[in-house]
C-alpha cells in the first residue's frame, strides 16, 4: 500500500476486502480507480485462499460515477471500454462479490453495485441514476443495471435522475439487505458462503448472473460506442461543466 493507491486489498480469514479510497472525488471511476480496481480483483480471484470479495469504501459516497474532470478534457472511449471490462471482471470473477456501502451511491457507481453479487447497505444510503442530467445516458453500467432491476423503476430513476433511497434500492432488485449494523449483515453473509465448496459457488454464481453475463455480451460493444459518442457532445460538455461549475445546465436555467 502507497499514499498514492487509491483502491487496498486486504485478505484476512478467506475473505478478500477491497476498499474504494478516494475521498477527495467521491471515489469517482477515474482511470487510475478503475485501473486499481481492475488490478486488485484480478489479485483477489487469483489467490487460491480467498473465497469471497467485500467491496466497500472509505468516505461518505461508495463511488460517484464518472470522474467528470477528466471527462470534460479528453476523449472517454478507452474509459468506457475500461468500464465495461471492469463490470465484466466483477460478474465473472470466480468468487462472489458482496458490495459493503455506509453512504451514497451515484451514475457508475450503480453499475458496480449491479455487477456485485449481492449488496448490503445501511438505511440512511441514498442512490441516484443521474447521467440524464448532465445530457448522458446510463449506457455501459445498463447492462448490469438493467437486469437487476424492474422496467418500471428502470424508466423512473433513469429518466428523472431522481434519488431514491435504501428500502426503495431494495424493493426494486438493486440492493439484497438494509442493515442497522451492515458489518454484521455482511459478516453473515461471508460466513454462509464459506460453507459452500468453491466449485459449488463458481457454478452456483455463473447460473445466478446469467442475465447479466448475457446482457453485457449482447449490449456491451454497442453501449461503449454510445457512451463515448454521448460525452462527446456539446450537450454533454455543458451538463458536465455545470456540475463542475455548481451552476444549472443551460436547459434548466
Amino acid at each position: 500500500m502507497t499514499d498514492s493507491e487509491l483502491v487496498h486489498l486486504v485478505v484476512a480469514e478467506g475473505i478478500a476486502t477491497v476498499t474504494l479510497d478516494s475521498p477527495h472525488n467521491r471515489n469517482a471511476l477515474s482511470r487510475q480507480l478503475v485501473t486499481e480496481l481492475t488490478d486488485r480483483l484480478i489479485s483477489a480471484g487469483a489467490a487460491p485462499d480467498v473465497r469471497a470479495v467485500v467491496l466497500t469504501h472509505t468516505g461518505t459516497t461508495f463511488c460517484a460515477g464518472a470522474d467528470l474532470s477528466e471527462a470534460a478534457t479528453s476523449p472517454m472511449t478507452s474509459t468506457a471500454r475500461g468500464l465495461l471490462e471492469l463490470l465484466r471482471l466483477i460478474v465473472e470473477l470466480p468468487r462472489p462479490v458482496i458490495a459493503r456501502i455506509h453512504g451514497n451511491v451515484r451514475a457508475g457507481g450503480i453499475g458496480l453495485l449491479g455487477a456485485c453479487d449481492m449488496v448490503v447497505t445501511g438505511p440512511d444510503s441514498t442512490f441516484a441514476i443521474t447521467e440524464a442530467r448532465l445530457g448522458l445516458a446510463a449506457a455501459v453500467i445498463s447492462v448490469t443495471v438493467l437486469p437487476r432491476i424492474d422496467d418500471r423503476s428502470a424508466a423512473r430513476y433513469l429518466l428523472t435522475g431522481t434519488a431514491f433511497d435504501a428500502a426503495e434500492a431494495q424493493r426494486i432488485g438493486l440492493v439484497t439487505v438494509v442493515a442497522d449494523d451492515v458489518e454484521n449483515a455482511v459478516g453473515m453473509l461471508t460466513a454462509d458462503l464459506l460453507k459452500a465448496s468453491p466449485q459449488g459457488l463458481v457454478e452456483s454464481k455463473r447460473l445466478a448472473n446469467r442475465s447479466v453475463r448475457e446482457a453485457i455480451e449482447r449490449h456491451g460493444d454497442e453501449m461503449v460506442e454510445l457512451s463515448a459518442r454521448l460525452f462527446a457532445s456539446e450537450e454533454a460538455l455543458e451538463g458536465m461543466t455545470a456540475f463542475l461549475e455548481r451552476r444549472p445546465p443551460r436547459w434548466t436555467a
